[in-house]
């Protein structure tokens, strides 16, 4: 691990450099002869950025050709009104093909993002991983959890990870095939209930795990390069679905996610954070003033810098099961978020010296 380790400190610290180098010149574009394999990782990178957009290209150049409309018009009547393949919790949709596509492999190796295990997670149980930081898109989450790029089913055989996001998502046409064949689902306390407590190997969850990007929107806005600033002491309801549901708790601590891109600072420019808020209290999401490198250079645009992602899967918490809410003991849960921000510190202290060589600041927990 040690060659490893100091392989991604070389690429990380030459990375960084180059970039501030790139910006001190201005813009520095591409050169012609990048290989194939690195176009296509670009490719691959800009697609999974545009996916939403690319999936209402498709659906709307559909709608313009009338041979569809008898299809089309009962289908959105049944992704808006009726379907509840999101929140049933039964994974129907899940395409373990879908999921282990080579592309995915080409997507990951783009940053390159690896994943870690510290411990071995027996499939008898069922569990909550918390990925942190959200950052700008969490790559780092889809990578590692929406697909089998880095080996999920490898590392942890016998867990059926799904990765949550907003349910509005699910309502998107086209795109929500796409996300449920990925065994995405959305992040409502029905969907997180569901699949733990449905299906797996004893019928009641077993072997069943979610991943929750807990700083969720509100956090996407503390993404600065060189830092990690969590939003975690108030967030305790995922705590609070672990104990109802019998889940253990996982901690991830998924280092460069917040390299990947740059934006403004917040506290710099205070009109701005007011309107930014303003979205996330209305629509459920923030809009993050961000840049990073385009497809063809390297200062600006909207793809993500190539800076490796290492996420790193610190050992579970145990948790009591009680079903009751009335019953579930305030003090038990702030005993293990406590346990669990113990944990995320301790991911932080054993590995920053090798995953954040270039950080400029310690781990921030903030409300």
């Amino acid at each position: 691990m040690n060659g490893e380790a100091q392989s991604h400190r070389s690429s990380a610290s030459s990375s960084s450099q180059s970039q501030r180098a790139h910006r001190r010149r201005g813009i520095q574009w591409a050169p012609l002869n990048i290989s194939l394999k690195r176009r296509l990782q670009t490719f691959l990178v800009l697609c999974h950025t545009l996916t939403i957009a690319i999936f209402l290209t498709a659906f709307f150049f559909t709608c313009a050709i009338p041979i569809f409309w008898p299809l089309l018009v009962p289908y959105l009547l049944y992704i808006s009104l009726f379907s509840t393949a999101a929140t049933s919790g039964e994974l129907k949709g899940r395409s373990q093909f879908l999921r282990s596509l080579p592309i995915f492999k080409l997507y990951a190796s783009y940053f390159p993002a690896r994943l870690h295990r510290e411990e071995e997670l027996p499939p008898t149980k069922k569990y909550i991983f918390g990925y942190h930081p959200h950052g700008i898109i969490s790559h780092g989450a889809f990578a590692a959890f929406g697909t089998e790029a880095l080996g999920f089913a490898k590392l942890f055989p016998g867990i059926t990870n799904s990765l949550l996001t907003l349910d509005a998502n699910f309502r998107i046409p086209f795109y929500r095939e796409y996300a449920l064949g990925l065994g995405i689902a959305s992040v409502s306390r029905e969907s997180c209930e569901n699949i733990l407590t449905k299906g797996g190997s004893d019928g009641e969850g077993m072997g069943r795990a979610i991943t929750i990007v807990v700083g969720g929107a509100r956090e996407s806005l503390n993404s600065q390069p060189h830092s990690l600033r969590l939003v975690l002491k108030r967030r305790k309801g995922f705590v609070k679905l672990a104990i109802r549901t019998g889940a253990d708790l996982v901690p991830v601590l998924a280092f460069g996610e917040n390299d990947l891109y740059e934006q403004v600072h917040s506290d710099e420019h205070p009109l701005i954070h007011k309107l930014q808020m303003f979205v996330k209290r209305t629509m459920g999401f923030t809009i993050p003033l961000f840049h990073a490198r385009g497809v063809f250079n390297y200062d600006v645009g909207l793809m993500p810098y190539r800076h490796p992602l290492n996420i790193v899967v610190g050992k579970p918490i145990p948790v009591m099961q009680q079903q009751n809410r009335d019953k579930i003991d305030d003090q038990y849960i702030d005993e293990l978020h406590s346990s669990y921000v113990q944990e995320l510190v301790r991911l932080w202290d054993q590995y920053k010296d090798v995953y954040a060589k270039d950080r400029e600041g310690e781990l921030e927990i903030g409300s």
